[in-house]
């Protein structure tokens, strides 16, 4: 469990579609064996210490005609940012993806005192 310390917690949180590959037979639709997409996101204004970040498929159009095997992460978390990276393999083909994702955290305090 982890415990926040801070009286100021934040809740930041967005959607952001990871690609379109149907659209001009990109390596998610066309490709085999091991793939990934990846992109940065930065939080509307820096947490304390690097947050919780959740990420979720909120939409995707994968073929039927092949098993459908997706993994999503959120990677590299930092007070700023993290990125959402997607995976798939063997002969799974993906259309489009996009990714929903929210981050709760620590705050600076305004009102704090910071010693040196």
């Amino acid at each position: 469990m982890r415990r926040l310390n801070s009286g100021t917690i934040g809740i930041d949180h967005g959607d952001v579609g990871l690609f379109s590959d149907f659209e001009h037979d990109g390596e998610m639709w066309r490709g085999t064996g091991p793939r990934q997409a990846s992109e940065a996101v930065q939080f509307s204004q820096p947490f304390l210490s690097p947050p919780h970040v959740q990420v979720s498929i909120s939409m995707w159009d994968i073929s039927n005609n092949t098993n459908i095997r997706a993994d999503v992460q959120a990677e590299s978390v930092t007070t700023n940012g993290f990125d959402i990276v997607f995976r798939t393999w063997a002969d799974t083909q993906v259309a489009r993806i996009r990714v929903s994702w929210t981050a709760i955290g620590e705050l600076p305090n305004d009102d704090g005192w910071e010693l040196y």
